[in-house]
């Protein structure tokens, strides 16, 4: 089995896996605020993690999976390719992705950021319960106890205070979230894969049926879209940059494309 990896696929699968392990030898939350991807307005942004994100996983599952869809798909495609085209193909996925990760969950950012700022202009109870009421997912109770005792006590300069405190912590906690893993140039790969090869058959794991690859990628990308717009609490998954990976690889197999396509 080893003797089907491609040169390009197997340095990808071994710098992934060098890098957890690192992160687990040495910290794993501390490797992921170096190497993942940030919200523009997160103190913790740098542009360099448009890059690095991709080769950072939260969790063994997280990069087994990733590599996996890299292990089985990757190499049928490197050697469609050859190895220069694939690794091109490659980054730019996963770098169009979190661009486009970002620039989604601008559009859901942007809103709480400017309920925030109206708040903290002027803060008074009403105000207080419409951002915790809209954004609060975490710790509701807390939240709503401040919001009662400072809408029985609007004057409250420590209950003003604690209120500002909460919102701002709110947002803080939504812009301070890393997104990591090598997930939206797995999506771009399953992607090319079902553009070029559509009618062929992956076996799924779970369920173990067999599945065209182009209704694969319509499934998936469905999935990528519904769940990132339902914003599910304590829905840790980059849904955005699933569908970020899809769409990036579209664009680069239609600018590619030459006029033909291959069935199998």
């Amino acid at each position: 089995m080893m003797n089907r990896l491609t040169p390009t696929v197997k340095n990808l699968l071994l710098i992934n896996v060098i890098i957890y392990v690192i992160a687990q030898l040495f910290g794993l939350s501390g490797m992921n605020r170096l190497m993942g991807l940030y919200y523009f307005d997160s103190p913790y942004f740098y542009p360099f993690q448009f890059f690095t994100y991709m080769f950072s996983h939260g969790g063994f599952t997280h990069i087994l999976f990733n590599m996996l869809g890299l292990f089985f798909l990757g190499p049928l495609l490197e050697q469609f390719w050859g190895a220069k085209k694939f690794l091109t193909f490659y980054l730019l996925t996963g770098i169009g992705a979190g661009f486009i990760y970002l620039g989604l969950s601008y559009f859901q950012i942007s809103p709480m950021k400017e309920m925030m700022d109206l708040f903290l202009y002027s803060p008074d109870p009403e105000s207080f319960y419409a951002f915790i009421s809209e954004y609060d997912n975490y710790s509701s109770i807390q939240s709503y106890r401040i919001y009662e005792a400072y809408a029985d006590n609007p004057g409250s300069s420590t209950l003003r205070a604690q209120a500002v405190q909460v919102v701002q912590q709110i947002y803080s906690f939504k812009i301070n979230i890393p997104m990591v893993g090598a997930s939206g140039a797995i999506y771009g790969i399953l992607m090319a894969f079902g553009f070029l090869f559509p009618n062929t058959e992956l076996m799924l794991l779970f369920p173990p049926i067999p599945i065209k690859a182009k209704y694969l990628v319509l499934i998936l990308g469905g999935m990528a879209v519904y769940s990132g717009f339902s914003e599910n609490p304590g829905d840790n998954t980059a849904h955005f940059a699933h569908l970020g990976g899809i769409i990036v690889s579209y664009i680069i197999l239609k600018f590619w494309q030459q006029g033909k396509k291959d069935f199998y």
